[in-house]
């Protein structure tokens, strides 16, 4: 897990290449040109999409992990929780391989809160739950990157 400022997105280049030309896109331009449809980087092994929703209690959420891909979650708008665990601490309960999706349902072990120019990256095996209200539902808006840092 890294969690930071936008601006300092440049200094964790280096962990593998597809992250490095993600976190070179985190600037107002590139956000700012994000829509709802998929913006391709580099096929479907970097792309980004914008997503706005209304934050939810804890209850109504659940963590996400995936194995191939990492996240990178940019709040545009708006402030939400978010909960990291290891997915070998937690209860699966549902899984799309094809959409390299594991959902699961525990304690955390770290909270935050993410905001506006910060920015938070969630490696394979990063179980995170997100959409949280922090004190009360909130329309939220972020880029959320996918990156492929390993192969099939």
């Amino acid at each position: 897990m890294i969690y930071a400022t936008n601006g300092d997105a440049l200094t964790y280049r280096g962990i593998h290449p597809n992250l490095d030309l993600a976190l070179e896109n985190i600037t107002p331009e590139f956000l700012d040109s994000v829509g709802y449809e998929r913006v391709e980087l580099k096929g479907s092994d970097v792309y980004a999409t914008r997503f706005t929703y209304q934050t939810v209690p804890e209850e109504e959420s659940f963590f996400e992990a995936h194995k191939k891909y990492l996240d990178i979650h940019i709040m545009v708008d708006g402030s939400e929780g978010v909960e990291i665990a290891p997915p070998e601490e937690l209860a699966e309960f549902d899984r799309v391989e094809a959409n390299d999706f594991y959902a699961y349902r525990g304690p955390a072990c770290y909270k935050l809160a993410l905001s506006p120019g910060n920015f938070l990256v969630v490696f394979p095996n990063d179980a995170h739950r997100i959409k949280m209200q922090l004190e009360r539902p909130e329309t939220v808006s972020k880029v959320v990157f996918k990156v492929r840092i390993i192969d099939d």
